[in-house]
């Protein structure tokens, strides 16, 4: 039988280049994973992931917009977060930014749900008025009314903390169409135009205090 020759040692991968290759999967895990929960459960050693989250996107709390999520677990790489934004406020100077905001998004995660990195896909609609925003400028002596929406996509990472509580950060991407009347000033009543915009752009950030329900 005729002897085959082995591979030129170029070809043939040394220990070296091997511990790295297992070295570049692991850390890509457990960016991805955060703890690895996902095969222990499978086998039964751990309970089954949540069903049921309640969130509070903190970068709105700073500007003092009643926020509220929910997500729900649709299988074990998928779910579905529905937050809404409300801010009624004005502030001084007649500055305001009150708005109304739904925006849902269907979530994959490459672990295993609420546990790691995600991807999602998001839709928005607000209705919105604007107006003394900022210290000079066109958006300080203006005021803009209307409604938009659009959507986006988004990656994040979800860290456990307990059984109970979880931090989440996430941005997003995406398209908006918005239709709004511009007025001239901050508290003037006479509309001087009617506007749409097409916006491609940052469409969401978040830095978010979960409670999960099991």
């Amino acid at each position: 039988m005729r002897k085959l020759n082995p591979l030129p040692a170029v070809f043939r991968p040394t220990p070296i280049k091997r511990n790295r290759l297992h070295l570049f999967g692991l850390l890509f895990l457990f960016l991805a994973c955060g703890p690895l929960k996902g095969l222990a459960q499978e086998k039964g050693l751990i309970p089954e992931t949540p069903a049921f989250a309640i969130k509070t996107n903190m970068l709105y709390d700073a500007t003092s917009t009643f926020n509220l999520g929910v997500e729900l677990k649709l299988s074990q790489k998928l779910t579905l977060e529905v937050p809404v934004n409300y801010n009624p406020w004005t502030f001084s100077d007649n500055k305001k930014i009150k708005h109304v905001l739904v925006q849902p998004e269907l979530r994959y995660w490459f672990c295993e749900s609420f546990n790691g990195t995600f991807v999602g896909f998001h839709g928005h609609w607000s209705k919105f008025n604007w107006g003394g925003i900022g210290s000079t400028g066109y958006m300080k002596e203006h005021r803009f009314q209307g409604w938009l929406a659009g959507a986006g996509v988004s990656i994040g990472h979800h860290w456990i903390l307990n059984n109970r509580f979880s931090l989440e950060a996430s941005i997003g991407v995406g398209y908006a169409y918005m239709d709004y009347g511009q007025y001239p000033c901050d508290k003037c009543g006479s509309k001087i135009a009617d506007k749409t915009k097409h916006y491609i752009g940052p469409t969401k950030a978040s830095v978010s205090l979960i409670y999960i329900i099991k």
